[in-house]
């Protein structure tokens, strides 16, 4: 690789992108945190600083024009129901102050106080349509719980009803002895969560029974576009599986929308162009967590090798956000006929 194309280009990649994979990291949180006894969201990683006033710098250096942003990894799943459920409402109320102070610059996806799923389906409710919030970020498993789970259909039926897009970023599996190699799990077992969701909703023909239900996958969609095939081969490997898929299960899981986060190398973006079509593709940075020149020069290599043609790049920058959240919609004032 020449070295020209290891430094990050100082121009903009982007001109009217909408992220959705962008996390935010209010003090507030972070103390509440600290106070319960977790002293870090993710082991290993180092803890990035983050301000509303970072974000939209960090956005208009980069020709983003709104974040649709989350609060990373949400509620604990560890919390007794009262304490959860004032957590999240407290993050959701946050979120929305956030976006009415920057009209056009953020949407958010709700926290949920999981596994206590009557007070998710409660706080689901008043996060989308009390406080008008544009989705609901989930992690892959709730200790254990993961997204797809039959014990989630009432909050899939909810959000498909309302075409609420689900947000469900990866994160530390649940399993315990196992070795870490002295790695931050992040760095190798977040997509292969990724793989579990789609497992799980595949399945448990979650996409089937909901089809208005919009899923995001991160980070390309994790290993998603590699395994999709072989995921597709349980009733090859044991027969009474086959009765569990849909007709086409490669089809079913190409519903599934990624975003582009970490995803800029030429083998996982030759993985992600021939699994997901156009319109299933969204822009993600994974700031404040990626470093920006990391970000910065992904969308280039997005821009610069993945082959979107000029509709495939409107789509990408922001024609399918639009689709998916309907706050980031031109307006027009009718006088331009």
């Amino acid at each position: 690789m020449p070295d020209s194309e290891q430094t990050a280009p100082t121009e903009r990649p982007w001109s009217r992108a909408i992220d959705v994979h962008h996390h935010i990291l209010p003090d507030f949180y972070l103390d509440e945190l600290a106070r319960m006894g977790v002293a870090t969201i993710l082991p290993g990683v180092d803890r990035p600083t983050w301000s509303a006033r970072g974000s939209l710098a960090m956005m208009d250096r980069h020709g983003i024009r709104a974040a649709v942003v989350s609060v990373w990894p949400g509620v604990p799943a560890t919390l007794e129901p009262k304490p959860a459920a004032r957590f999240a409402r407290r993050v959701n109320e946050y979120l929305a102050e956030l976006v009415a102070a920057h009209p056009g610059r953020f949407g958010a996806f709700a926290t949920l106080p999981f596994p206590h799923h009557d007070l998710v389906l409660d706080e689901f409710a008043y996060a989308i349509d009390t406080l008008g919030l544009d989705g609901v970020g989930l992690i892959s498993n709730y200790a254990g719980l993961y997204v797809g789970d039959r014990s989630m259909d009432p909050l899939f039926a909810a959000a498909d009803r309302r075409r609420t897009p689900l947000f469900v970023h990866p994160t530390v599996p649940p399993s315990t002895g196992q070795p870490d190699f002295g790695l931050p799990a992040s760095l190798y077992e977040f997509p292969f969560e990724s793989v579990r969701v789609a497992a799980h909703l595949l399945y448990n023909g979650t996409l089937e029974r909901f089809p208005d239900l919009p899923v995001i996958l991160p980070h390309g969609g994790g290993g998603v576009p590699f395994y999709a095939g072989r995921l597709a081969c349980g009733g090859l490997i044991s027969a009474p599986l086959a009765d569990r898929l849909p007709a086409d299960p490669v089809g079913s899981l190409r519903r599934l929308y990624v975003d582009i986060a970490m995803a800029g190398d030429p083998h996982a973006l030759a993985a992600l162009r021939s699994f997901a079509a156009a319109d299933r593709i969204l822009v993600g940075s994974d700031f404040p967590l990626m470093p920006e020149h990391y970000t910065l020069d992904t969308g280039h290599r997005v821009i610069g090798h993945g082959g979107f043609s000029p509709e495939g790049r409107r789509q990408l920058e922001h024609a399918n956000a639009e689709a998916l959240f309907p706050r980031f919609l031109p307006r027009f004032d009718g006088k331009d006929g």
